[in-house]
């Protein structure tokens, strides 16, 4: 039985993942945890033979505190460059997209459990490379926006009209794989790229 813990985030998505893996005769759930501080703590108490975490949840910290218990990371592919403090050869890892298949998620716990690397090649690559996709102006948008400008004083300060800002905004959040724009300038400044 391969004893599995669940972080992600939402009460949706974890209560779905947990419904498909009770249906697997090989696997059991033995915690879900929806906050990325009660992981190391559900970890030493449950003692999982593999976790499922949503990297958002598990900070470059985290993987430290969680001893060398595999983790199946659930990572959406804009975010994928925040995986690079986390890749080391001294722990089995498990990267697969945030929409991975549920079957591919089952197979990955399998994989996992046999001490097996299970690896999405094109959100590794993404990992190690790291340029900055930001334009000169949308560096210059996104750094005034950090420093609190409103749309409309960014828009004056470089010349250009509120709608102009609010497309290199938006264009900006996409790159980085935000949702929102205080979202877009943390991911930004985490990358270094503003």
């Amino acid at each position: 039985m391969i004893r599995t813990l669940l972080a992600l985030d939402g009460a949706l998505v974890l209560g779905a993942l947990s419904f498909v893996l009770a249906a697997e005769d090989d696997i059991r759930v033995v915690a879900e945890v929806d906050r990325g501080e009660a992981v190391p703590a559900a970890v030493r108490a449950q003692r999982p033979d593999v976790v499922v975490a949503d990297l958002d949840l598990v900070d470059e910290g985290a993987p430290g505190q969680l001893g060398l218990c595999p983790i199946l990371m659930l990572v959406h592919p804009h975010r994928a460059r925040r995986l690079r403090g986390m890749l080391s050869p001294s722990r089995t890892v498990g990267i697969l997209r945030s929409d991975a298949a549920p079957q591919r998620v089952v197979e990955g716990i399998r994989r996992l459990a046999r001490r097996e690397h299970v690896l999405d090649a094109d959100l590794v690559v993404a990992a190690l490379h790291s340029d900055n996709p930001l334009t000169e102006r949308e560096r210059e948008v996104l750094t005034l926006t950090a420093a609190g400008a409103p749309v409309t004083e960014v828009a004056a300060s470089l010349g250009l009209s509120r709608g102009t800002v609010r497309n290199h905004l938006a264009r900006i959040a996409r790159k980085v794989g935000a949702r929102t724009r205080v979202e877009a300038v943390r991911l930004a400044g985490e990358a270094g790229w503003i």
